[in-house]
């Protein structure tokens, strides 16, 4: 639908941070999705237990099973609970009866490291986890980013599929962030990504919303783009440009009505809807 495309030499990557889920199974969690579970299986397989025993990071696998030498619960193969099919009702889940929900075998828990086992790491929130790991700054590090967008709650092996779209949309920017590199440095200028964002505050609290900003303007400051749909005005009023499409929805929309800074467009507020609601929107926020 263009003729041309200028500008884009620079961009290696585009990606939509959605809100699908970032994993199907229940061995699927945030730890393993942000690639630190390996950090940790490490550190299990170097304590004084697992030493004597002549265990790898393997054993605390949720992926190995025991014949291949890993430690998780043969009874439910590492997901912490078992599937019980129902005849007429949808399938109900319920913890598993051997290991009790900790994943892995009682001769698995008995390796511990600085006091707590494997399953009891898991069961963990990242609030609690972030001092318990202040020593390892791989791990630290992606605990304290994801303190910073809100989810210090969550629980190290909280199922993938108990997440809900505005918390998995979030775990995927961390992950994105994780990346990113101060932007003077050659790497990322060889490594632009445009990341388009489809509103992203949809469920989230006003607090939620404020530290997912701070995200997004560190992805920027890293030299990379951010592109988002939205109509939240804590959002729009944070943008370095806005490109207003209007002037109605639908059929009577999709030009552009105005561009600029915030306060730019806020003061062309009779051309749209988005510029008479930030002019407002601006004001108030000046007046308190």
């Amino acid at each position: 639908g263009c003729d041309a495309l200028l500008g884009a030499e620079p961009v290696t990557r585009v990606l939509e941070v959605d809100q699908t889920p970032i994993g199907k199974t229940p061995r699927s969690c945030p730890v393993t999705y942000l690639k630190i579970w390996d950090h940790v299986r490490r550190l299990f397989a170097e304590t004084t237990e697992a030493r004597l025993r002549g265990w790898s990071a393997s054993r605390f696998s949720f992926n190995t099973s025991e014949r291949s030498g890993g430690g998780r619960c043969p009874a439910c193969g590492g997901q912490g609970e078992r599937k019980i099919e129902m005849s007429f009702l949808p399938n109900a889940r319920v913890p598993c009866d051997e290991c009790e929900g900790a994943r892995f075998t009682r001769e698995t828990l008995e390796a511990r490291f600085r006091g707590r086992n494997v399953g009891e790491v898991l069961d963990m929130t990242v609030d609690e986890a972030v001092g318990f790991f202040a020593a390892h700054p791989p791990v630290h590090h992606a605990l304290r980013m994801l303190q910073e967008v809100g989810l210090g709650y969550l629980r190290l092996g909280q199922q993938s599929p108990t997440l809900s779209g505005g918390e998995a949309q979030r775990l995927k920017l961390v992950t994105e962030l994780a990346k990113a590199r101060p932007a003077d440095t050659p790497r990322v200028r060889r490594n632009h990504t445009v990341y388009l964002l489809d509103e992203p505050t949809v469920g989230l609290h006003m607090a939620d919303v404020e530290k997912l900003v701070r995200v997004l303007h560190r992805l920027a400051a890293a030299g990379h783009t951010v592109i988002v749909i939205e109509h939240n005005l804590d959002v729009i009023a944070a943008a370095d440009w806005i490109v207003d499409l209007g002037p109605e929805g639908g059929d009577g929309g999709g030009q552009v009505v105005a561009e600029g800074t915030p306060d730019q467009v806020a003061g062309l507020a009779p051309l749209g809807h988005t510029g008479r609601v930030l002019a407002d929107f601006l004001r108030d926020r000046a007046a308190a």
